[in-house]
């Protein structure tokens, strides 16, 4: 096979390949090997090469400059792959670290959440539920507590009213004992002086 005929094909596959790739032109460009996408430049080389039989002749100035065009936008292209790979790496980086932060995030909220939930009693976390179970359950057992107390109180009440009911009444009956006592002896004295004054007399 004729070595131009397949560097032409070459070429001509890769510049249909990276036709995405060209700029389009928005003012009317004349036609030239120098100017122009690589499709134009490569339908300007087609139309202005000379034509042998079947085949057509190519200036080979024409095909280094056309390779060196080429070659140009490969270079652009591989740099505009790399910038963009670049950015693509970049933008990775930057969904890996919002990942993070979210993940952060919601352990944080999930931490509120269990925390705004529960309460702290002693160093421990106790649902909001079990925490009003145990406050009641304190506040019946200080309530069962002071019914309790009030009762033994009003018990040892009423005994020492009584236990100072009967000791008042047992004062009451030693003064009448005493008083009585005292009568007994005042008469015992009259009636002993009254002895002593008739043996006198007698």
């Amino acid at each position: 096979m004729n070595p131009i005929k397949t560097l032409f094909i070459l070429i001509l596959t890769c510049l249909i390949s990276l036709n995405s790739f060209s700029q389009d032109s928005t003012e009317e460009v004349k036609p030239s090997l120098n100017s122009g996408t690589i499709d134009s430049q490569f339908d300007y080389l087609i139309r202005k090469s000379g034509k042998y039989q079947e085949y057509k002749v190519v200036k080979q100035t024409w095909l280094y400059i056309l390779k060196a065009h080429v070659l140009d936008s490969l270079k652009a292209v591989h740099k505009d792959l790399k910038e963009t790979q670049s950015v693509v790496s970049k933008q990775d980086k930057e969904i890996s670290a919002l990942k993070d932060n979210l993940s952060n995030t919601q352990t944080d909220l999930e931490q509120t959440n269990t925390e705004k939930d529960s309460i702290s009693l002693f160093g421990m976390q106790m649902s909001k539920t079990n925490y009003k179970v145990l406050m009641w359950v304190i506040i019946a057992a200080l309530l069962a507590l002071l019914l309790f107390f009030i009762y033994k109180f009003k018990n040892s009440n009423d005994v020492t009213r009584e236990a100072k009911n009967n000791l008042a009444e047992i004062e009451e009956e030693f003064d009448e004992h005493r008083r009585t006592a005292l009568e007994r002896e005042q008469k015992v004295r009259r009636q002993l002086q009254d002895e002593i004054n008739k043996q006198k007399k007698a």
